[in-house]
């Protein structure tokens, strides 16, 4: 089966790196973005909410992105299985990198090593002035919409507040990259989880590490453009399958 195969891989690996996307938080309640059922499935007009331009011409779209962020699931979201397993798995002293695209802190509430995890897409917890670079807390931000302002503005010069997460169009933190590209470089095996592959350059972290002599694993529920890169292909449920791959409780397909 293909999880014993990717089993064995990450046993015999001696260095690996962890790429993580929204696949991997679907089971703890949080809709993915592509998939089936996900987010901009469903309605495709929420994409413009994480389209930087749209939100600095359009006070609407700001004001539905800050309704969003008043209910976004992650706020009452507990990390599952896969999240666990990646903590397990920390205790072999293999794991390089937890490199993920998610912005929902479940990787650190679980347990990961802070010094691991590398939030490529930045983090729903913070805010950021997109004027004077201010940052802040967003529960914090969050309490003045729900005492009435739609769209609040930056305290400390009136500019245009968001989450601090890249948004398309953004650049991400070249610092954050840097070092993501280099754990990519270095290690021997990239496990890549739950991302359908397609953002960039996130995304091309795949393709690095296998350029530099990595062997790939790819474990998502639809194709990614990777698929053909990968050693193997994994097609599983990340919570049932993920702890068995990297070594803990049996799958029970596998």
């Amino acid at each position: 089966m293909s999880s014993a195969r990717a089993q064995a891989l990450v046993a015999a690996a001696g260095r690996v790196a962890v790429l993580t996307g929204a696949g991997i938080s679907t089971d703890s309640g949080i809709p993915d973005f592509r998939g089936p059922n996900g987010v901009w499935t469903r309605d495709p007009k929420a994409e413009k909410l994480t389209d930087i331009r749209e939100y600095v011409r359009s006070q609407e779209v700001r004001e539905q992105a800050w309704r969003s962020r008043v209910e976004h699931p992650a706020w009452r979201a507990e990390p599952n299985a896969g999240h666990r397993a990646l903590v397990d798995f920390e205790a072999t002293g293999k794991l390089t990198g937890l490199l993920t695209q998610n912005i929902d802190g479940l990787h650190l509430k679980a347990g990961s090593n802070p010094e691991l995890v590398l939030e490529l897409h930045g983090t729903m917890f913070r805010t950021v002035c997109l004027t004077c670079g201010a940052g802040g807390d967003m529960q914090a931000a969050l309490d003045r919409v729900a005492a009435g302002e739609a769209d609040p503005p930056c305290l400390a010069c009136g500019g245009i507040l968001k989450s601090a997460t890249i948004s398309f169009g953004q650049a991400l933190d070249e610092a954050v990259l840097k070092r993501a590209r280099r754990i990519a470089e270095q290690c021997s095996l990239l496990l890549a989880v739950g991302s359908s592959l397609s953002v960039h350059p996130a995304a091309g972290l795949v393709g690095l590490a296998a350029r530099h002599g990595a062997k790939v694993i790819v474990c998502n529920g639809s194709e990614t453009p990777y698929d053909l890169l990968a050693e193997v292909v994994v097609r599983e449920s990340i919570s049932d399958v993920l702890p068995y791959v990297l070594g803990g409780e049996s799958s029970r397909s596998a």
